[in-house]
């Protein structure tokens, strides 16, 4: 195998590695234990885990009520033991599923076409970045800097590979500033990404950018982080979005450390056979009774690999799955109940921070239930939040230096008014 690639030692496969960093010895590892002292020392261990009183943390990854009914049809094996359905007449339970996970998140985004799922949203919006240079043919994209900062570094991973040019469009008082838009987009430009509530929690003018990108006959592509939001915001098909890209993790799945999440794409209809991943559609037999297939299949693993879509080859079923039972168990009336829950409680938050000395407004703008605020040393309140059994908020300063002095506080319609009457009492 060596020979055939042209290497002579395995060692020449990792040569990227730097040689500091490459073992020149075995580990020195400990003798091994017995299952008896070895389950001793796990509890050792996990005897010096903290408990957490409450979060005010968000950037990406919320805590949400879920529904008892959600982890009760999750759990259930024909679900979590499924992977993909190419039999269609033995798997029509788990494609009926997907297709109304699909039905759902088309009227909550507005978009014409949703597929059975991506990885994540970081994922999802570097697709929708691929995806549009597909469609317009043209290299390059515009991306805000109010877009989530491991999002945008994900977009330039997937478009340096593939050779696509990406223009990063500045802010302006927390908000992605039109103008540096309109400068930046050119006959080339593919398309336009905006999140929207940005990663600041703020509401950006689709309708705007929208409209700038298409005045070039560029793309807009919405990225939505928190998608409980659109329980009260316009969805962005109101705003003539070509392809939205999102996060489904606040919809019915726990913040598990950070994972797994669920990667949402859709589409206007007239893009629906460049949309990447899998799509389940609905039909009838020869004896006229409805049932479910894949459809649309221009992925890697069903045409040749250089003609396909995308090199998606694997999507989040059952996290789409809990989404789809969360919403369907919620309905219209909840979501926009824990919305507003949502708002409610942030709103609370942020007032209650703005009476204490010290702190000030980052922005002036509306926000869902993030935002921002200054304060005059953000290490000190990190500090005495967490020696309360309290995380948040996230320093801005890492991600954008100009901000320094901001820290970013998420509050849902689990953070109950007790919660933060604690957390003020604490940083007062």
């Amino acid at each position: 195998m060596l020979k055939t690639i042209g290497v002579s030692a395995v060692e020449e496969l990792f040569a990227d590695i730097p040689a500091s960093l490459v073992l020149d010895a075995p580990l020195r590892l400990e003798p091994a234990l017995t299952e008896l002292a070895l389950t001793d020392y796990f509890e050792t261990l996990a005897k010096k885990n903290t408990a957490v009183r409450s979060s005010f943390l968000g950037a990406g990854c919320y805590r949400h009520f879920i529904p008892a009914a959600v982890d009760a049809v999750v759990s259930r094996s024909e679900f979590y033991t499924s992977y993909t359905p190419y039999q269609p007449e033995v798997s029509q339970g788990n494609l009926q599923a997907m297709f109304e996970y699909q039905t759902m998140i088309c009227e909550l985004t507005g978009m014409h076409t949703v597929n059975a799922s991506l990885y994540d949203g970081a994922t999802a919006l570097a697709e929708a970045a691929l995806m549009s240079v597909r469609i317009t043919g043209k290299t390059e994209v515009v991306l805000s800097a109010g877009v989530h900062p491991q999002y945008r570094e994900v977009v330039r991973t997937y478009c340096r590979a593939a050779g696509i040019d990406v223009k990063e469009a500045g802010l302006t008082h927390g908000l992605t500033a039109q103008g540096s838009v309109e400068a930046l987009v050119t006959e080339n430009t593919a398309c336009v990404l905006v999140q929207n509530p940005n990663f600041f929690g703020l509401i950006e003018d689709l309708a705007v950018l929208s409209g700038q990108a298409h005045s070039m006959n560029a793309l807009c592509v919405a990225c939505v982080v928190e998608p409980t939001s659109l329980g009260l915001l316009k969805p962005p098909g109101d705003f003539d979005v070509d392809i939205t890209a999102a996060e489904g993790q606040s919809l019915g799945n726990t913040q598990s450390f950070g994972g797994p999440h669920l990667g949402i794409i859709g589409c206007k209809e007239e893009y629906i056979r460049r949309l990447p991943g899998r799509l389940v559609g609905m039909t009838t037999d020869t004896k006229g009774r409805r049932g479910f297939v894949l459809t649309l299949q221009a992925r890697e693993q069903h045409i040749r690999r250089q003609s396909a879509t995308s090199n998606i080859c694997s999507n989040q079923a059952l996290c789409a799955l809990a989404a789809a039972v969360y919403l369907a168990t919620v309905g219209f009336k909840g979501l926009r109940r824990a919305a507003l829950l949502c708002t409610s409680h942030a709103a609370y938050l942020y007032k209650g921070l703005l009476s204490l000395p010290g702190f000030g407004k980052a922005f002036d703008a509306p926000f869902y239930n993030e935002f921002a605020v200054r304060c005059r040393d953000t290490n000190t309140v990190r500090r005495k939040l967490e020696r309360a059994g309290i995380l948040g908020g996230l320093p801005l300063g890492d991600y954008y230096p100009e901000l320094e002095n901001c820290l970013l506080f998420c509050a849902t319609e689990c953070n109950s008014k007790g919660e933060i009457d604690f957390m003020l009492e604490v940083l007062a």
